[in-house]
């Protein structure tokens, strides 16, 4: 039934060629840190950075697009470990923006799934599920008859309710009924034979591998109507689907993983064959490979993220060195941990250049965050087991907040890693406690936590985001070209722009900079946007946070003489409508990396 030979490689590239003959546009996958929500830390699924378009907004490549989109999920960082949880995963999606619908999108992912060229699934082990219709809206009697069209037998056709097979982007909003692909694993029902069913039994027989949103309605005041342009919202899991093909019962098993698994086996102490035998030790494996993995390709963004105390950063610290921790199992020196970075950038270099274009910055943070949990590490965990035998001294089962906190704020401990280390002794945290702590701290240091991009649509938010091409182009005039944005963080109040520059801004830079910018407002420069080949857009001068692999369209927006900018945000129509500029502080951000905060009145 399955190609047990098929590589991650070679199912992206089917897919997206698959779709690429079916007259759909391949775009690179977006950033894993959102530019315009700041709702979420990272990028968690393809619809993601595609929201905007599925609303309504005209995307610049057309209505088909496909693409290979890179994810972060980090709800469930404590589960990674076990057989299917992932912190970075790649999330593979076609998507019809008012052109085709369900039977189109139907049938072409069957035609992908069973056809001998493509995935060569036996079609006898599919199963689906669609709408089963309520009270809001009919049973989903189209998508089950194409289903039927294809030869999918009725009992192989799952009716469920909207828990399962309806989607909506919140309460409000364009929504729809989804239909869900599944592949039988084993052929046989399990002791609930008559309720081991597709999308419902958990018994493990049933594994979805596609999911297909029809998106025909929109939700407002809690009454829908029919949308005029219905679009089409796919999502297929590249490592689970793998898994499924290959016949394996991990994704860890998988060509996704097992290059850098085998790398990081020759470095440790235990034989590869003696840790897959031990389910500690392979439970630590995954830990550290899943983490390595995602810390590469989070410090080889598109936009720059480094270990901290605060936001995507804080996450991305959690990782590194939640990961050191489990290399100690494994015999593993964090340093040759890692080195190992190479075999991930090696593997995925040609999909996401990015990373290769960074793997300097990549090996350096992942260098300096083990250096400096390395001198705090002994001394921490010094701290925490003194705590321990104290607290069993008195029979305490809970470790206070206040230890946590100390912990975390003179340690660099996250408190999920105190937590793991004393939940093996048995000790719960008092998490309340902490929580109060760390947020008297955050008042204290008056931290920003926004998390990314514009933290609203409203005017000022606007005006900010218009203002930060404007900051953007003075730069290159002041400090040279080599200035690169590397992410801005926007609220109604202030804006903050972080940008390649290896020394601090000068009084006079800043000055000058400063002035730049305000002249362009003081011209009153209309702004202007038009959608063009992304060689042509880069051509015109027009400059850009990443490198087009595909020759798409993009929208360039154009500031009068002054700049000219690939970017999907949204703008003020005249740039007389910003108002005074003024930079409050020029600060470094990481290596290599200045940040200037700056407000307009």
């Amino acid at each position: 039934m399955f190609s047990s030979s098929i590589t991650a490689e070679e199912l992206r590239s089917r897919y997206l060629n698959f779709f690429r003959e079916r007259d759909h546009a391949v775009i690179p996958s977006a950033s894993l840190i959102p530019e315009n929500d700041p709702s979420v830390l990272f990028t968690t699924a393809g619809m993601h950075p595609l929201t905007p378009y599925l609303l309504g907004r005209p995307h610049p490549a057309g209505k088909r697009l496909v693409d290979a989109q890179k994810c972060i999920r980090t709800t469930d960082i404590d589960e990674v470990g076990d057989e299917s949880h992932l912190t970075f995963f790649e999330m593979l999606g076609n998507w019809s923006l008012g052109d085709y619908f369900k039977k189109d999108s139907i049938n072409w992912s069957w035609e992908f799934l069973t056809g001998a060229e493509w995935l060569g699934i036996d079609p006898d082990r599919i199963y689906v599920t669609v709408f089963a219709g309520d009270e809001n809206a009919p049973r989903d009697e189209e998508a089950a008859r194409i289903w039927r069209e294809l030869g999918m037998p009725e009992e192989r056709i799952n009716y469920l309710e909207a828990e399962h097979n309806w989607w909506a982007a919140g309460d409000e909003g364009p929504c729809g009924p989804d239909t869900e692909i599944f592949v039988d694993l084993t052929g046989k029902p399990c002791k609930g034979e008559e309720t081991c069913v597709a999308g419902v039994c958990k018994c493990g027989r049933f594994f979805e591998v596609w999911n297909n949103v029809f998106m025909e309605y929109n939700r407002t005041a809690g009454t829908l109507e029919r949308l005029p342009a219905q679009n089409v919202d796919t999502g297929m899991g590249l490592e689970r689907t793998l898994a499924v093909l290959n016949g394996v019962a991990t994704v860890y098993e998988t060509s996704a993983f097992q290059p850098l698994i085998q790398a990081l086996a020759a470095v440790s102490a235990h034989s590869y064959e003696a840790i897959t035998a031990d389910p500690k030790l392979t439970r630590a494996m995954r830990v550290v490979s899943d983490h390595l993995r995602a810390s590469v390709f989070i410090l080889g963004d598109t936009r720059t993220v480094t270990p901290s105390n605060q936001g995507a950063g804080y996450v991305l610290r959690r990782l590194i060195r939640r990961a050191i921790r489990f290399c100690e199992p494994l015999g593993i020196e964090p340093a040759a941990w890692a080195a190992a970075a190479r075999q991930v950038i090696d593997q995925y270099g040609d999909a996401y250049p990015e990373l290769r274009e960074n793997a300097e910055r990549i090996h350096h943070e992942l260098g300096l965050e083990r250096e400096r949990f390395g001198k705090t590490l002994g001394k921490g965990t010094q701290l925490l087991l003194q705590e321990i035998e104290r607290l069993r001294a008195s029979n305490a089962d809970a470790l206070p907040g206040e230890i946590a906190f100390r912990l975390y704020d003179t340690y660099g401990f996250p408190i999920e890693f105190t937590q793991e280390l004393a939940g093996e002794h048995g000790l719960s945290v008092d998490l309340d406690e902490f929580q109060r702590r760390f947020g008297e701290h955050r008042e204290r240091s008056k931290s920003d936590s926004a998390k990314s991009g514009l933290a609203d649509r409203s005017e000022a938010s606007v005006r900010y985001h218009t203002a930060t091409h404007l900051l953007h182009a003075a730069l290159k005039k002041v400090l040279g070209d080599h200035v690169q944005q590397k992410g801005s963080n926007i609220t109604a109040e202030r804006m903050r722009f972080d940008f390649a520059h290896l020394k601090p801004m000068s009084p006079e830079e800043i000055q000058e900079t400063e002035r730049l910018v305000q002249d362009a407002i003081d011209r009153g420069l209309p702004v202007t946007s038009e959608v063009m080949k992304y060689p042509d857009a880069r051509a015109s001068g027009a400059i850009g946070l990443f490198e087009d692999r595909y020759g798409n369209d993009v929208s360039v927006y154009t500031i009068g003489d002054f700049s000219k900018e690939v970017c999907a945000g949204p703008h003020v129509s005249n740039t007389s409508e910003i108002g005074r500029f003024k930079i409050e502080k020029e600060q470094s951000s990481s290596a290599g990396v200045r940040r200037i905060r700056a407000v307009i009145s």
